[in-house]
């Protein structure tokens, strides 16, 4: 299994950035993936999560309405839009293989994480 996180990058607050995750060595298409983030000196903060199909999504209240999750299983591709970014976003982002939300982690990969920085 591989993951691949790409996208990440410096931002000023209201900015925007859209993350991919490149999948390879599994079936994508057969997967709910998941978006984690892990900001320093705090444990990882579960952000979204989407169905196989990509017609269900699933987000934390913290980036609900901000947020959009997305995939493209032609691609094998995973996609966060971050739109209206806070400082409080400033974080390592990962994608996952699986099923994540607040109380639970059924994921079992992440990738190696890209980072997003929101300062002014």
């Amino acid at each position: 299994v591989q993951l691949v996180e790409s996208g990440g990058g410096m931002v000023q607050p209201g900015g925007s950035l859209r993350l991919s995750c490149a999948a390879s060595r599994f079936t994508f298409s057969l997967y709910d993936m998941s978006w984690v983030r892990q900001a320093p000196g705090k444990g990882p903060e579960w952000v979204s999560r989407i169905n196989t199909g990509g017609d269900r999504t699933y987000y934390a209240d913290s980036v609900k309405g901000r947020f959009t999750i997305s995939r493209d299983n032609a691609k094998n591709t995973l996609y966060l839009q971050m739109n209206s970014l806070k400082p409080e976003d400033t974080a390592l982002y990962y994608c996952a293989r699986g099923w994540m939300d607040a109380d639970y982690d059924r994921t079992d990969y992440w990738g190696q994480g890209t980072q997003v920085t929101v300062s002014s």
